[in-house]
């Protein structure tokens, strides 16, 4: 379901979003967001942070502990052998 709702451009090319619009596309408050110029269109869009994308998002890989470890023990020894 689409939300049309009619707004202005305010002093130094503000755009003032009315709240039903921020509500319905979940902005908050230093959200950062896509802006897309298509012909006479404007898209905004809502970036997610790396975190909340992180914890949120949808998970495209897994690793189990033992995996993690084994990493983290190769690149510290990497990591003291390049300092030696």
């Amino acid at each position: 379901m689409s939300l049309t709702k009619e707004s202005q451009i305010g002093k130094k090319h503000t755009i003032y979003l009315p709240k039903t619009i921020v509500d319905k596309a979940r902005l908050e408050v230093g959200m950062k967001i896509l802006i897309t110029v298509e012909g006479n269109k404007i898209i905004i869009e809502p970036l997610p942070d790396p975190i909340t994308l992180a914890l949120h998002g949808k998970k495209f890989a897994s690793m189990t502990l033992e995996e993690i470890e084994a990493i983290s023990v190769e690149e510290q020894s990497r990591q003291t052998d390049d300092t030696s």
